[in-house]
């Protein structure tokens, strides 16, 4: 019966929203059957029908934020090079509310990531995704004289550890942080990095 199937898929979107704004309110600590359920508005029995435990329940939770972040809008590099180095961490930046969120959220995953081997291994591929986008950039800037010769992994991991270390402070601190204190710091970052 085609309904059904449909039906089905329809439900699971809900309780997708359902995970979500879990996640959005109390980040991964408080991701439960039971939270979900009650987001839901109805039975753990339900939520258990798609998930077989809280392992799997993190595990779609993180394809769902990572399909999010993703989606979301992103400013567009206005060149390669340096200037596409700086858009990459922009974009991790939480400049925006949502972007804050985002970050909130993707911070209280490290903890579940780090105690599950397959979880682990998921969020180390992240990692390297983002690193080699930063690499590719950085290796066009090095062409273009805007960066000086080095290793361009060494540069994208210190670029990255910027960005995440930026992240943290705004997450603990984000009246000191104002999204144009953060954009001034990765500038001033770059300007270092480049000089």
């Amino acid at each position: 019966m085609p309904p059904a199937r449909a039906d089905h898929d329809a439900r699971r979107e809900d309780v997708s929203a359902a995970v979500w704004q879990v996640l959005a309110e109390h980040g991964f600590p408080g991701l439960t059957l039971r939270a979900v359920a009650a987001a839901l508005g109805a039975s753990t029995g339900l939520v258990t029908h798609y998930f077989g435990g809280k392992r799997e329940l993190v595990a779609h939770a993180l394809d769902i934020l990572e399909i999010r972040t993703a989606q979301r809008t992103r400013l567009a590099a206005p060149a390669p090079g340096l200037p596409a180095l700086r858009t990459h961490i922009l974009n991790i930046l939480p400049l925006t509310p949502d972007g804050l969120a985002m970050n909130r959220i993707w911070v209280s995953s490290w903890d579940v990531a780090l105690a599950d081997p397959d979880l682990f291994t998921a969020q180390t591929q992240r990692y390297e995704r983002i690193r080699a986008a930063f690499r590719a950039a950085i290796v066009v800037a090095q062409k273009q004289g805007e960066l000086p010769a080095g290793d361009p992994d060494e540069v994208a991991a210190t670029a990255l550890a910027f960005t995440h270390g930026l992240v943290v402070q705004v997450l603990f601190d984000p009246d000191r942080f104002p999204a144009e204190q953060q954009t001034r710091l990765a500038d001033d970052f770059l300007a270092k990095l480049g000089a």
